[in-house]
């Protein structure tokens, strides 16, 4: 039809039209000639022509609309089609008309607006007649033209020469985008006559067209093309698209709609990855598309992983900071009143939505991509899953493992999996969640449910990490979401109050507690629900009550009006426990009344109120707080564990609300305060004291004799007698209003300088003779004189010596932190007496059995268990548990580990056996183990440590004539340091859990191992730990002059002066040695380093401890190089490590610095560290040799170091066993190895378990043997399996030799796993490299069957023995012991050399090798014994045997030099 047209050209001088834009060459002379035919036909038709073609289509059906009506249609689509089609063909003139018609439609369509009603759909006419006749929806006159045969071909050309008249209009200057109009009329046409010239002119006009055009044309391409067509295109395009980037994403779009051969495919991704980094955020969502929807299962990991490196989410952040940054800035100068131009933030806003919504998109995409395409879903988890780097995790990989975790329920336990691992291992830090919540909440919103639901199962997890990050999810939820999903958040968490978990309901009043400061106002909404825990408060511990009485005081007091409800609630459960009988109750309902008191007492801004509202406000708060306090006082003073509890609460109320509390609205009840507490407990000093009392009234401890005016004692014996007569009689009633207690001592003297301090800035000075002030007390020289005293008069005794440690423990948690010289000095007095109370103190509860000290701690119950009462009772009961430790650990090293890890989490206890040999040999009197006692002493503050600062000082001693008469030098002694390092100790391991510290599952109930830290639980690890960091200068003092005192003490070995008191020097300095690497080691060891928050933190502790080594040059280190120098600091400490548990602490405190990262320098020095450790003698200063089961279990650790850290674990073992061993073996009953001197023969059965444990560990890392394995690699492998078999051979004949029941337990269980692994890893190797090494492979076997022969007489040994511990072991090792003989058979088959193998008849014998006799071993008589001496007796043949019943075994001798040659 075209070729006819080019018939009717007209001349050059007509082209008139031309215009500047680049000519179609396809299209111009078309176009030339159609006008000519034009005109010629106006000439001798006039109007006719048009005449023709609205008749026409009038007559078919449609009606033509000028201006802005669209056109009608009055019948079906398919009867218009067939009636004009009819009708041409049928028409006179016919084919002429056609042209006519053609030439109608071109001069209708001149008019944009006709133009524009023939792109657009025809519009039904509702007649009553046609009303069923035509649909709804009808398409254009254009596509019903197309879609006739005989118009088709001069329609298309009409329309493609249409499109160049619209290339540079703007898309709404006439209301119409033209082309995108145009090129959709081709779209999905039912039949095309000549497809190729059409899509061929498409792809000509994407050539000339500008942008926009060029992307309506090819993102329709997919709806236009044929099948047949698709290929050629695409190849097209994918050139269009190496071209440039413009056109990137409308290609990709139509690539993804288009079948394509694998080849290009591949090529075309490829392109697309490149561009994913630099694409514009609108336009990524379709690169991702492409990339996802044709992605294989071959190739799929390969193809996430590539496209998470370079997808970043940080463009789409960007937006969102500078609105946020603008918005504040709006904020501000409106607040200024100064004019605002809105237009800026107007844009900014748009731009955070346009990036919010693309970022929305793509994630869509991802969605979709994941739910349909199940490979795509496994390889993001497993890329994910590869990365190892904590730098490679972003925050698109936490958004998409929920995304896959809301979208595909089959990957959601595969998810979870992967999220814990990533977790636990500090790939996913908090921060990285933080981001996602705060600048994609729009995604993340979507996956609430799996957020929730991860969440819950987080907090049920045993790893810390992992419920830190259940909790944070929470957080972030409720600050990210909407009312719904805050609602959700609360009724979890209050779920998990209810549940009765300890550890859950920790966590999740931590985290409403954090809600409550955070999110005040929001939280408010949901109260009611809050509430609803006073209905499960029997579950919570004092703990926790207090933290629910927090949050809802907050709750309540924070908004007047909304919490008044919550306040009448609070008032009812409160004065309901406080009116209970049960003890319990009360003391919640104490807990509660104070934290009311410190809401109601909080201090008001200025501009929260006017100042008569204000004044209304104090005036409501003054009427509460004083019908709270008389509520309280009046159900406390009758009971003193009950005011005690007050009075400690109080005080730690003031503690926490410090500088917070309104002192005009509790100055009735400080004016009390100062008033009771001299009346109770102070009276004048005296030399009389009248009265009777069991033991004479003594002043003692006097701090200030030299003030012999106003001097003042703490009034404890009188007190005391009151007590316990009282007590004893059970019948006097107390007359006055207030019950006063020697009990209540302590913690009124605490809410009393507490009370004091927050008035006066921090000062004590009105109170401070309390810290030199005698106590009355009796003669404590107690020494000879307790077996002469009743029951009574010991029991007064102890209560006497806790009351007044206690008195000096709040006395120093008072002072510590006072600046005076002087007032320094006398805090380190009484440390001093502190020290001397507690011998004292001793040596009274190891003549007391059954006595139970007054509480000191009243914030729960009382221990269940009566503390030991002699020395021998608590390391005997010690002993046994570690014992059952060490059988349950029989050889296993990751266990011995865990257990490791458990004794250093009871510092205390572990003592070395010097302290109690020490102590045994003084006169008489075995002192008791104070630790057990813990519960029932005060508390130290962590402020109390800030007294390791303290160098010298100095004090003033006065005569009686106030002149100064000498100058005394106080100084912390090495008792007051140890007694200051223990309760440090201590403290650590109750709050900073270690790295491998993991939660029991099914933990025993443990109600009281909270007691004793009360004001420790109330700060969080991470300040606990800044306060050690803050302490690790004077504490590195304090090592380095242990150092040096050892190192000293080493060179004066030869002198010997007064051993009494060196021994008992030794012991103290090296019980402070101990505690000081226990504290480093705590420290260290916290799993908190792990989190990326604490980093900093982490870098100061390590700097203190670098800047020892370089002083000066630390400030600007990286942390790995911070880390090599602490490193070296503390390794310098190995020379005078004075015991073998110090040794063992050290060392882990090493592996605890070298973790973070470990490199191989560091491995080189742990493992040398180790063997010096276990190549010396550790000798007590007595002259006895180290031993017992805690000097085992650090052996046991420090071996496991040296061969997991040695640089050739198999030399490690054969160098002890063929050189440590022989040497114990030649040396006396009670000797031992002179290289390695820790090897004895009671220590010998630790180093048996763990060097076969550590061999069969060896094994296991042996890569398998391979069919693709050269020549070398061969030979390599099988050299490493002949060392590791001949150490089994000689490991296993030791037992010859020690034949004790531990040692053939580690044989038995470890001999198994050996033989599996050797048929697992080392009979493939055997398989493929047996005709190349015959000789290598056959020496192999031998040996290993030497060995197998050896377990067989265990197994033997085991049944007549009738041990049932061993015999376990028999069956599963018979087992293995049979498959080795017939994969060996097996494996000369494969060889062809079946005929080397041969069968026979193996006894059963004992561990020397003599025969075993049996019934059916007698009958069989001499001939069988002739077999069996035939096949062990040939020199070249290998016996190989695998018992089959109790009496005989099957055994196959292996390939002899001449048959196994193949």
């Amino acid at each position: 039809m075209i070729s006819k047209r080019k018939s009717w050209k007209v001349d050059a001088s007509e082209e008139s039209c031309k215009t500047d834009l680049p000519t179609c060459p396809v299209f111009s002379e078309t176009k030339k000639s159609r006008i000519s035919d034009k005109e010629n036909a106006s000439a001798f038709c006039g109007l006719e022509n048009e005449g023709v073609f609205e008749e026409l289509l009038r007559t078919s059906g449609i009606v033509l609309k000028a201006g802005e009506g669209q056109n009608e249609i009055a019948v079906d689509q398919i009867t218009f089609q067939k009636k004009l089609c009819l009708a041409l063909e049928k028409h006179p003139t016919y084919p002429a008309v056609v042209k006519q018609f053609i030439s109608g439609l071109e001069s209708h369509i001149k008019d944009r607006n006709q133009f524009k009603n023939c792109l657009l759909p025809c519009t039904p006419v509702r007649t009553e007649s046609s009303r069923n006749l035509v649909h709804s929806y009808c398409e254009s006159l254009i596509k019903l033209l197309l879609g006739i045969k005989i118009l088709q071909p001069a329609v298309i050309t009409l329309l493609l020469e249409k499109i160049p008249e619209f290339f540079f209009d703007i898309v709404g200057t006439f209301g119409t985008n033209f082309p995108r109009l145009i090129v959709n009329q081709f779209k999905w046409l039912d039949r095309l006559l000549d497809s190729q010239d059409l899509v061929k002119k498409l792809m000509q006009m994407v050539s000339v067209s500008p942008v926009p055009i060029q992307h309506d044309i090819i993102t329709s391409l997919p709806e236009i093309l044929e099948d047949s067509q698709q290929s050629e295109v695409a190849r097209e395009l994918s050139c269009l698209l190496k071209q440039g980037r413009r056109l990137t994403v409308p290609i990709l779009d139509a690539l993804s709609r288009l079948d394509l051969d694998a080849d290009l495919v591949a090529e075309v991704r490829q392109s697309a990855m490149t561009i994913v980094p630099s694409v514009k955020l609108e336009d990524l969502p379709v690169v991702v598309k492409f990339i996802l929807q044709n992605v294989k299962a071959a190739d799929a990991v390969e193809v996430i992983s590539d496209l998470r490196k370079s997808l970043d989410l940080s463009s789409c952040v960007l937006p969102l900071q500078i609105h946020s940054s603008q918005k504040k800035i709006k904020s501000q100068v409106q607040a200024r009143a100064f004019p605002v131009d809105n237009g800026c933030f107007d844009s900014s806003l748009s731009q955070v939505t346009t990036s919010q919504n693309c970022v929305k998109l793509l994630f869509d995409v991802i969605k979709l991509a994941v739910r349909f395409q199940k490979d795509v879903s496994e390889a993001w988890i497993k890329a994910i899953e590869n990365s190892t780097s904590v730098s490679d995790h972003k925050v698109l990989d936490l958004i998409v493992l929920l995304l896959i975790h809301s979208t595909n329920t089959r990957n959601r336990k595969q998810t979870e999996k992967v999220l814990r691992s990533k977790i636990r291992l500090g790939c996913m830090p908090e921060q990285l969640m933080q981001n996602a919540f705060q600048n994609h909440s729009t995604v993340i919103k979507d996956f609430f449910p799996s957020i929730l639901a991860l969440a819950q199962a987080f907090l049920h997890s045993a790893h810390p990490a992992v419920v830190s990050f259940g909790s944070c999810m929470y957080k972030q939820a409720f600050a990210a979401f909407d009312s719904y999903c805050q609602q959700e958040v609360v009724t979890a968490l209050v779920t998990h109050v209810c549940s009765g978990s300890e550890t859950e309901l920790d966590i999740s009043l931590d985290v409403l507690t954090d809600l409550v400061v955070l999110h005040t106002s929001l939280l408010m909404r949901y109260a009611t629900f809050v509430k609803t825990i006073l209905d499960s408060t029997q579950k919570l511990n004092p703990c926790q009550i207090r933290k629910l009485f927090y949050i809802l005081s907050t709750l309540a007091f924070s908004q007047k009006q909304e919490g008044s409800y919550i306040q009448d609630d609070m008032h009812m459960v409160i004065r309901k426990w406080l009116s209970s009988t049960v003890p319990n109750h009360k003391q919640m309902g104490i807990i509660g009344a104070v934290s009311m008191i410190g809401s109601v007492a909080l201090k008001r801004n200025e501009g929260d109120a006017a100042s008569l509202e204000r004044a209304e406000l104090n005036s409501e708060s003054d009427g509460q707080l004083s019908t709270l306090l008389d509520l309280v006082s009046f159900c406390c003073e009758q009971t003193p564990e009950v005011l005690a509890l007050y009075y400690d609460e109080f005080a730690s109320l003031i503690e926490k609300q410090k500088g917070k509390l309104d002192l005009q609205l509790l100055d009735g009840f400080g004016k009390s305060l100062v008033e009771d507490f001299p009346s109770d407990f102070v009276v004048d000093l005296s030399p009389t004291v009248h009265g009777s009392f069991l033991f004479p009234v003594k002043s003692l401890y006097n701090l200030d004799e030299d003030q012999s005016q106003e001097a003042i004692a703490i009034n404890l014996l009188p007190l005391v007698s009151q007590s316990e007569l009282g007590r004893v009689t059970a019948g006097a009633s107390n007359q006055s209003k207030r019950a006063v207690s020697p009990m209540c001592l302590s913690p009124s003297f605490r809410l009393l300088r507490l009370y004091t301090a927050e008035q006066n800035s921090g000062s004590l000075e009105e109170i401070d003779a309390l810290l030199g002030c005698p106590l009355y007390l009796t003669d404590l020289e107690v020494e000879g004189k307790l077996e002469s005293l009743s029951k009574q008069e010991r029991e007064f005794l102890c209560s006497l010596l806790f009351y007044a440690l206690n008195w000096f423990r709040e006395v120093v948690n008072a002072f510590c932190q006072q600046q005076d010289a002087e007032m320094k000095g006398k805090v380190l007095t009484r440390l001093q007496n502190i020290t001397e109370l507690q011998n004292v103190l001793g040596k009274c509860l190891a003549a007391t059995p059954g006595y139970v000290p007054p509480p000191a701690t009243f914030d729960s119950e009382a221990p269940e268990a009566v503390p030991s009462i002699n020395a021998a009772g608590p390391a005997r009961k010690r002993s046994g548990r570690k014992k059952k430790a060490d059988g349950s650990k029989a050889g296993s090293a990751d266990r011995s580990q865990a257990d490791d890890s458990s004794e250093g989490n009871q510092p205390d206890t572990e003592l070395s056996e010097l302290d109690k040999a020490a102590t045994d040999r003084e006169a008489g009197n075995p002192l008791a183990q104070l630790q057990s006692y813990r519960p029932y002493f005060r508390e130290l503050d962590l402020e109390v440590f800030t007294v390791l600062h303290c160098g010298l000082l100095t004090k003033s001693v006065l005569d009686t004539e106030m002149h100064t008469e000498a100058r005394e030098v106080v100084q912390l002694g090495p008792a007051e340091l140890c007694f200051l390092l223990d309760d440090l100790c201590w403290k650590l391991e109750h709050v900073l859990p270690s790295g491998s510290t993991r939660r029991v599952p099914f933990p025993k109930e443990r109600g009281n191992k909270d007691i004793g830290f009360s004001h420790l639980c109330q700060r969080s690890p991470k300040e606990v730990a800044m306060c050690v960091v803050d302490l690790l200068k004077p504490l590195c003092k304090h090592m380095e002059n242990m150092h040096n005192y050892f190192q000293a003490s080493v060179q004066n070995q030869g002198a010997e002066d007064e051993p009494g008191v060196t021994i008992q020097e030794h012991q103290l300095m090296s019980s402070c040695y101990q505690l000081l690497l226990l504290t480093f080691r705590s420290l260290f060891a916290w799993n908190g380093f792990s989190q990326h928050e604490n980093t900093d933190l982490l870098r100061s502790a390590l700097q203190v401890l670098a800047d020892r080594l370089k002083p000066g040059e630390t400030e600007f280190l990286l942390l790995e190089e911070l880390i090599s120098e602490s490193f070296q600091y503390l390794l310098n400490f190995q020379q005078s490590v004075p015991s073998f548990h110090c040794a063992y602490i050290l060392t882990q405190l090493l592996i605890a610095i070298a973790e973070k990262p470990m490199s191989g320098w560091k491995k080189e020095k742990l493992a040398s560290l180790a063997k010096q450790f276990l190549c010396q003698s550790w000798v007590k200063p007595s002259g006895d040799r180290e031993k017992g089961s805690q000097f085992n279990s650090a052996l046991h650790t420090l071996l496991c170091v040296y061969l997991e850290h040695t640089d050739n674990i198999l030399k490690a073992i054969e160098e002890i066993s063929s050189v440590g061993v022989p040497e114990l073996m030649n040396s006396a009953k009670d000797g031992c190895s002179s290289t390695y001197p820790t090897l004895s023969r009671q220590t010998f059965p630790v180093f048996f378990r763990v060097m076969m444990a550590q061999l069969e560990s060896s094994a296991k890392s042996i890569p398998a043997g391979k069919p693709s394995d050269s020549s070398e690699v061969q030979l390599e492998k099988l050299l490493r399996w002949n060392i590791t078999v001949r150490n089994f051979h000689i490991l296993i004949n030791l037992v010859k030799v020690f034949d004790s029941r531990p040692v053939l337990n580690i044989c038995l269980k470890y001999g198994r796993l050996f033989v599996e692994a050797f048929l697992k890893l080392a009979m493939p190797l055997l398989d493929h490299s047996f005709k190349k090494h015959t000789d290598d492979v056959q020496s192999l076997l031998k040996t290993l069957q030497l060995s197998t022969r050896q377990l067989h007489h265990m197994c033997g040994h085991s049944k007549i023995h009738q041990d049932i511990g061993l015999t376990n072991h028999v069956p599963l090792l018979k087992k293995s012991l049979e498959q080795f003989v017939y994969r060996v058979k097996a494996m000369l088959a494969f060889n062809h050399c079946q005929e080397a193998f041969w069968v026979g008849i193996l006894k059963n014998r004992d561990l020397q090798g003599e025969e075993i006799l049996t019934q059916g071993s007698e009958e069989r008589g001499s001939d069988e014994e002739d077999s069996e001496d035939s096949a062990e007796g040939p020199a070249e043949e290998e016996p190989s045997g695998s018992d089959t019943d109790d009496s005989e075994q099957r055994g196959g001798a292996g390939p002899g030099p001449s048959a196994a040659r193949p």
